[in-house]
């Protein structure tokens, strides 16, 4: 069924006439990076859009490394690059304070997340304690180094990236941590002419230096901004509310989804429908973002004999379009 909107205001009609052809040129020029993704990619886009934390799950070498790099530089942010390891302490990703003889005094040095886009690579490899430092980072946007709040750049992103749970060496992140992940999106393997273009192209960590920024960091502000002009029915939240309310009832999962993760899912909406040239959201905008902004949250019931993404697939069928 066909959801009924009501009339757009003002604002949101002005937003559905905005010229998205920034935006369509960043997917465009990553495009070329990460050869037969573009799904992938834009949605990727559509987090940073947001606001939101992107988590890539998937085996190595299918380019998620390449992808945070891309994203970064068409973005015109700054970058930064750990590699999360057993042994990886908070100091090592937050900074430490050196004393120096000359100035007599302590001096902070900054670590890694001071930077606008942070890639933690093979973040699940990491310890407890590293893990509830950007854990910090990710929600409050600032870190706390020995008594003293210290703000993070604007804006700031965390790109991270997961080995599959079964290979050695990899810790299960804390459902607190995932549900600070927006979106989790997985990139597969590529299939075989996008391949081929692989093989026979520029290699790719050469091909990100040619890049150029579209955005400055104020107009990508900007951008930002417009998402919350977009509109939003009353019966668009209805289909969303009947949805969260679901993964909660027991029959589903054994965890739903929380409030964040509802919040979540809306402002992604909005920020697809401005992607798209759109002045409000659709029911199109929350199914298609669905799986990749819940499933990492959810957890299926043992008796189910299905994954958290297959049941999440299951429900958004079942529920019907007011």
């Amino acid at each position: 069924m066909l959801l009924r909107t009501e009339p757009l205001p003002a604002a949101a009609s002005s937003a559905a006439a905005l010229k998205t052809s920034q935006i369509t040129q960043l997917v465009d020029q990553i495009s070329t990076i990460i050869v037969g993704k573009r799904d992938q990619v834009t949605l990727s886009v559509i987090c940073l859009l947001a606001g939101g934390h992107l988590l890539i799950e998937d085996i190595p070498g299918v380019g998620k490394t390449t992808l945070s790099q891309a994203l970064a530089r068409c973005l015109g942010l700054s970058f930064s690059r750990i590699q999360f390891t057993a042994d990886l302490l908070p100091s090592d990703l937050i900074g430490v304070s050196v004393y120096e003889r000359q100035r007599e005094e302590f001096v902070f040095h900054p670590g890694p997340v001071f930077a606008q886009v942070l890639l933690a690579d093979e973040i699940n490899r990491a310890g407890p304690r590293t893990q509830s430092a950007l854990l910090e980072a990710m929600e409050e946007r600032q870190v706390s180094v020995e008594g003293e709040t210290r703000p993070l750049p604007s804006p700031f992103f965390v790109i991270a990236t997961q080995n599959p749970s079964e290979q050695l060496g990899t810790h299960p992140l804390p459902e607190s941590q995932l549900d600070r992940f927006a979106m989790r999106l997985s990139l597969g393997y590529p299939d075989p002419a996008a391949e081929r273009a692989l093989l026979m192209g520029e290699d790719r960590r050469q091909a990100i230096q040619h890049l150029q920024p579209l955005l400055s960091p104020s107009e990508w502000a900007a951008w930002q901004a417009k998402v919350n002009t977009i509109h939003v029915a009353d019966a668009l939240l209805d289909y969303l509310q009947a949805l969260l309310t679901a993964t909660r009832d027991g029959r589903w999962f054994a965890q739903g989804l929380s409030p964040r993760a509802g919040l979540s899912l809306l402002k992604l909406a909005r920020a697809r429908a401005l992607f798209l040239g759109r002045g409000h959201v659709s029911p199109e905008d929350i199914q298609t973002l669905w799986v990749p902004t819940v499933a990492h949250r959810l957890v299926s019931l043992p008796q189910s004999g299905r994954s958290a993404t297959a049941q999440a697939r299951a429900l958004l069928e079942a529920t019907q379009v007011p």
